[in-house]
């Protein structure tokens, strides 16, 4: 009989501990093989360059790059390897916007054990996890109404998406220009940009719109 083959899966989690926890806890499942492990989205998709895993087990609000703007440039460069956000948040606004960005699924960090085992066997499938029940159903829903409506990130590039969230960080220009490794005069041009097509113009702003849409967490 032929042997299956383990899942080889990827942690992106800023947090040491809880990735701790979480390969803790996959090294201990059957059929899972944890083969790297990134602390942000920078480091995970540089890491993808060497061994691509079937799935990337993903935390949304990182510092840097966030898990949607990883989400989404993953897919773009790796479309067949399946990405699981797991968050601390369960609204559905986050949720749908994973799934636009391209997530196969979505898990909020205080579900049972167990249900991490088997979200990472569903999208392994290439079905989509959502949940169990209620929730799955509730979210079902809310994705279904929002089919249609334009997703607020698409007014920006990668690369103002990537400032919006630096700025709101709290990053100076010159900080952004070195981390980026652009010019002074580029960060100001994209963030002219992105003020222009939001229609927002100071940071406070920037800041309830991050929070508002996912992009950064009320406590960030």
């Amino acid at each position: 009989m032929e042997e299956t083959m383990a899942i080889k899966v990827m942690l992106v989690e800023d947090h040491t501990l809880v990735r701790a926890g979480i390969r803790s806890l996959l090294d201990a499942t059957a059929g899972i093989d944890v083969i790297k492990e990134a602390r942000d989205g920078r480091e995970a998709l540089k890491a993808m360059r060497k061994d691509v895993p079937d799935v990337v087990v993903m935390d949304i609000t990182m510092p840097g790059l966030n898990g949607l703007e990883t989400t989404a440039r993953m897919k773009k460069i790796y479309p067949a390897t399946k990405i699981l956000i797991l968050s601390m948040y369960s609204t559905d606004e986050y949720v749908i916007q994973a799934l636009r960005q391209g997530a196969d699924g979505y898990l909020v960090k205080d579900s049972a054990a167990n249900e991490l085992e088997e979200a990472i066997q569903v999208v392994a499938r290439g079905e989509r996890y959502l949940g169990e029940g209620e929730v799955r159903e509730r979210l079902e829903k809310q994705i279904d109404s929002a089919k249609g409506m334009r997703d607020p990130l698409e007014r920006l590039t990668p690369r103002q998406r990537e400032i919006l969230q630096l700025v709101v960080e709290g990053k100076k220009t010159r900080e952004i220009a070195e981390l980026l490794s652009v010019s002074v005069k580029t960060v100001e041009t994209h963030r002219a940009q992105l003020m222009d097509r939001l229609g927002i113009h100071d940071v406070a702003g920037l800041v309830r719109y991050a929070i508002r849409i996912g992009l950064i967490s009320s406590s960030a």
